[in-house]
């Protein structure tokens, strides 16, 4: 049985929708699904889409069909085929700025290496910046992976661990600082550190619905698909994208810094200047956030897939579902992809350049820009979180039926709402908590450059004037080298609540065990999905 046989072909009457029972189903003599009328809205209620086409029958019974069976689109298509090639376009650009950049740092690698002591280099980032980043990266990596590992072990306490470990790690933060009179950025950390209490205690009474949920995907992910193989696989292709990414940042200075004593200046294309490695550190900034998130989102329609097929399908598993999906990913959905990561990445890139306007002001100690750009970081913070909430369901959507981005989002949005599972999606902390999470890890790659540039003083930071450059890129690496980590606990979240908002009925008939511990944490369920 899949979900195709989940709807009859009749059409609903105009100004109401009426969910009716699978024919030759499980369930025929319950009674029928009633949501409430249009909860106010003048057009025609959310319509659900087709659900897969029934098994065909083998001559030995009904066998299991494969993903592109289960999930059958009518008309497949390259959807946002522009947006792809936008994307093809933009990793083209940074391999060619990559390759000329670090043509001519190796040309002058010899100015560029030697003690801390005695370094040539006194104009830009060097060698010894590769080399911080290379520790940056193997922080990023090992915090990421026992994250991973503190969920899969611990799924109980996750959320209690996470929250109390950001808390002790922004308070020592701001005690190092105060305590090295850096007043200003230690003022902003004990800032944060409130702000951090205050929602930890908000969130205790939702706490044990969000360990079910997160408990129920980790189950999920233990017995179907390779869930964590493609995270696995996911953060290991992150990890080698930032390692180019921290050399290309680091050749791009060396190339292009303005100095009498660059001889970069005189090797390969182009000459220097101020404006050439401000424009070319926000090209390659913009086009790693782009393929970061490509890569994230890329890994989160695959594992949306494995999920969706086991909410759909748990009585008769497709075959070869994480194949499957991952192949709808890099061809039909490519474009719908990129144009939901493209859109991510220009919020990121904003959100980065306050970052570095806060530390640039908190280094200067000036207390009213810190504030300011603090601020506006928040404000970016906001649409960033809408428009990651908006992606995260709309990929669900875009993983198992195939649809453009633009009509997936509005499809996905009007569905929650009209379903009222926006009272689940806001009742459950997964993704805050792995936010959090997140940035616990960034801040602690942060922490590792700071102290790094603050202990062995390099030549060409004797002003101090990269310190929060290198710092808001060190951040920037440990953030979205977690992110792709811990993608696949939050996909799988993400794709039940969405499936539940396409058919609750389905819940309740073939996950009853999942639907009646929801109720016993969380009561409103019953009538957050219509039961």
């Amino acid at each position: 049985m899949t979900s195709a046989s989940y709807y009859n072909q009749q059409q609903p009457p105009p100004q109401s929708y009426q969910m009716q029972p699978p024919q030759g189903g499980y369930y025929n003599n319950q009674p029928q699904y009633q949501p409430p009328h249009n909860n106010g809205y003048d057009q025609a209620p959310y319509q659900p889409p087709p659900g897969p086409p029934p098994v065909e029958p083998k001559a030995n019974g009904y066998g299991a069909p494969t993903f592109d069976q289960a999930f059958a689109i009518q008309k497949p298509k390259w959807n946002d085929l522009w947006a792809g090639i936008l994307f093809l376009l933009t990793c083209a650009g940074f391999v060619a700025v990559s390759g000329i950049s670090i043509q001519g740092y190796a040309a002058t690698r010899g100015v560029n290496s030697g003690g801390l002591g005695n370094q040539r280099n006194t104009f830009s980032l060097t060698t010894h910046t590769i080399w911080l980043f290379a520790w940056v990266l193997c922080t990023a990596i090992v915090l990421s992976w026992a994250y991973v590992w503190l969920a899969r072990m611990f799924t109980k306490q996750f959320i209690w661990i996470t929250g109390i470990l950001n808390i002790l790690f922004g308070l020592a933060t701001a005690i190092y600082m105060l305590y090295n009179k850096y007043y200003s950025g230690g003022i902003v950390f004990l800032i944060f550190v409130g702000f951090l209490i205050f929602a930890f205690i908000t969130w205790i009474p939702r706490i044990p619905f969000s360990a079910l949920m997160l408990q129920t995907s980790i189950d999920v992910a233990k017995k179907y698909g390779h869930v964590y193989m493609v995270s696995s696989i996911g953060g290991f292709l992150a990890t080698v994208f930032a390692a180019w990414y921290s050399v290309t940042l680091v050749a791009v200075y060396v190339k292009y810094e303005p100095s009498a004593n660059n001889p970069a200046c005189r090797q390969g294309a182009g000459g220097c200047g101020q404006g050439k490695v401000i424009g070319l550190i926000v090209f390659i900034t913009f086009a790693a956030y782009w393929i970061s998130e490509w890569f994230k989102n890329t890994i989160h329609t695959t594992i949306s897939g494995v999920y969706g097929s086991w909410y759909f399908n748990s009585r008769n598993y497709p075959k070869n579902v994480t194949r499957g999906a991952l192949r709808r990913a890099l061809t039909y959905s490519f474009g719908s992809i990129s144009l939901g990561s493209l859109v991510v990445a220009i919020i990121n890139c904003l959100r980065q350049l306050c970052s570095i306007g806060r530390r640039s002001a908190a280094a200067e100690g000036d207390i009213l820009q810190t504030i300011i750009w603090c601020f506006l970081g928040c404000l970016v913070g906001i649409l960033d979180w809408a428009v990651q909430f908006l992606n995260r369901y709309a990929f669900s959507h875009i993983a198992l039926y195939g649809k453009a981005y633009i009509p997936a989002a509005k499809d996905t949005w009007t569905m929650i709402k009209d379903r009222g599972i926006d009272a689940l999606v806001n009742e459950c902390l997964i993704g805050p908590v792995l936010s959090m999470g997140a940035t616990f890890v960034a801040y602690a790659c942060a922490l590792l450059a700071y102290v790094y540039m603050v202990w062995t003083h390099p030549a060409y930071n004797s002003t101090g004037a990269y310190t929060p450059v290198v710092v808001a890129f060190s951040f920037l690496i440990g953030l979205q080298i977690c992110n792709v980590f811990t993608t696949p606990l939050s996909s799988g979240i993400d794709t039940i609540f969405v499936a539940a908002a396409w058919d609750p009925e389905v819940m309740i008939r073939d996950h009853p065990e999942l639907y009646h511990r929801m109720v016993e944490v969380y009561p409103h369920v019953q009538q957050a999905i219509h039961a």
